[in-house]
């Protein structure tokens, strides 16, 4: 079966539609979640300046000289700041061991949803840290101009989930009235001039992400690399104005994994000569939705049958969740909790 990630209008969702045009797209978004895990939007409604805006402040964050960068380090459970390259790996938050411990060779810098997002509820400060921004100039006015617009078009997608599976309106609400999301803008590049490479070299290892559903603003180099049905890696790389967006564990465990949390993992292009390596830039910005720290996830009652046998009978929270994966990715411990997930990996390693 030919591997395709399909791309769909979601106007009718954004700015107005009638009911059909709007179960058209929900269909449309069901069959990309049964079949891929993936889709490319468009009519998202994000203006070009904003994204252009945070292009902008990620290059002039980016370019600066890494131990400036590392001023903005926080402590692995404070998911903010900046992270130098190899100082995480992807694929042990999955429970899976690599060659080299942390050996993911992107730089990263995150913001989210702090406490002071949501006045008036009791959150836990490390979940819900303040932001950290770094002296550079508009990056932080950039950055939270874009992290309100993907925040919308996360919650604009939850809306077609809701059609889609036939739930009832405000579900998605319901779980994610203090959601604990994120905005990762990663920078892909080797140090400049030539390196001698030590093994196979890692983008980012091959992982799901963690929540409900990620809005990916990404260059059209290649690099991204998604699993499919068959075992083989397949690129993909964004249409003109459009956005990736893929499924999580939590609605994998919601659906019982009929819609898919899919394994991707990114490998950008590497020139190699003599053994020494150059790379072509590559950028990425992940909006992670991943709904609230304390709501309970278990598999909806439609999703198990004898066809489908229950994959997750052990309810667990948005929060339970979410520190397993980011102690393994952030801190080096090996995600032992991890379980479809980890089969899928390794599955796809064999």
């Amino acid at each position: 079966m030919t591997f395709h990630v399909p791309t769909i209008d979601i106007t009718p969702f954004v700015s107005g539609g009638t009911a059909e045009q709007r179960a058209a797209v929900a269909a449309a978004v069901d069959d990309a979640c049964r079949t891929v895990g993936f889709m490319q939007i468009v009519g998202h409604g994000i203006p070009t300046p904003v994204t252009d805006g945070l292009a902008a402040a990620m290059d002039a964050f980016f370019a600066l000289e890494l131990e400036s960068k590392k001023a903005w380090r926080t402590p692995p459970q404070i998911n903010r700041g900046y992270s130098p390259p190899k100082s995480e790996s992807l694929s042990l938050s999955l429970g899976v061991e690599s060659a080299n411990r942390m050996n993911d060779f992107f730089e990263a810098f995150n913001v989210g949803a702090a406490q002071s997002d949501y006045p008036g509820v009791e959150l836990p400060a490390d979940d819900y840290a303040e932001n950290v921004w770094p002296d550079v100039a508009d990056f932080e006015q950039r950055v939270a101009a874009y992290f309100s617009e993907a925040q919308r078009v996360a919650v604009t997608m939850t809306d077609i989930f809701e059609v889609a599976l036939g739930l009832e309106p405000g579900f998605y609400a319901a779980h994610a009235a203090h959601s604990l999301d994120v905005l990762r803008m990663n920078n892909y590049a080797l140090p400049p001039g030539r390196i001698e490479l030590d093994g196979d070299l890692i983008g980012m290892g091959e992982h799901t992400d963690y929540g409900i559903v990620t809005v990916l603003w990404a260059d059209q180099v290649k690099g991204l690399q998604v699993l499919g049905r068959d075992g083989s890696w397949n690129d993909v790389s964004p249409a003109d104005d459009a956005l990736l967006i893929n499924l999580g564990d939590v609605t994998g465990r919601w659906t019982n994994d009929q819609w898919m949390s899919t394994l991707h993992r990114v490998k950008p292009p590497i020139v190699v000569v003599n053994g020494a390596g150059s790379i072509q830039r590559r950028r990425s910005a992940a909006f992670f939705h991943d709904g609230d720290i304390d709501a309970v996830i278990s598999t909806m009652p439609w999703s198990v049958d004898a066809q489908h046998p229950n994959r997750y009978p052990e309810p667990i929270t948005v929060g339970e969740h979410i520190r397993a994966k980011l102690a393994g990715s952030r801190a080096g411990t090996k995600n032992d909790a991890a379980g479809a997930e980890k089969e899928r990996v390794l599955a796809a390693r064999q």
